[in-house]
């Protein structure tokens, strides 16, 4: 089960670093929700991607380390192609349910505009 949980993680990140945006559909339950975002469903999840990739053409997030937990993972990824000194760091801890991400806790010192 836990390379299952990681190959799902590293999916998402792929799909994202890719602009996969319809991949979200396949990865994100239907009832997906996002807690630090307060957002539902996969589409919730397009947006925000489509909203960063706009904002930040280059943008791309990189796997630091990731740590699975029955089914549960925690990933501690870095930010880049976004402005600044340092790139920004994400937490993220994802809950899956079916093969799919169902729910997402997280932190991010990336700043973020309205």
């Amino acid at each position: 089960m836990t390379d299952d949980v990681r190959a799902v993680a590293r999916r998402m990140y792929a799909a994202f670093n890719a602009r996969d945006h319809a991949a979200a559909a396949e990865i994100f339950t239907a009832d997906f929700y996002s807690h630090p975002l307060g957002t539902t469903g996969p589409e919730s999840v397009t947006r925000a991607w489509q909203r960063l990739h706009q904002t930040h053409p280059a943008v791309r997030v990189q796997v630091e380390d990731m740590i699975v937990e029955g089914d549960t993972v925690a990933v501690r990824t870095s930010v880049h192609g976004v402005p600044g000194e340092r790139p920004p760091t994400m937490l993220e801890i994802f809950r899956l349910r079916d093969g799919r991400i169902a729910e997402l806790w997280g932190l991010s010192s990336l700043r973020r505009d309205p």
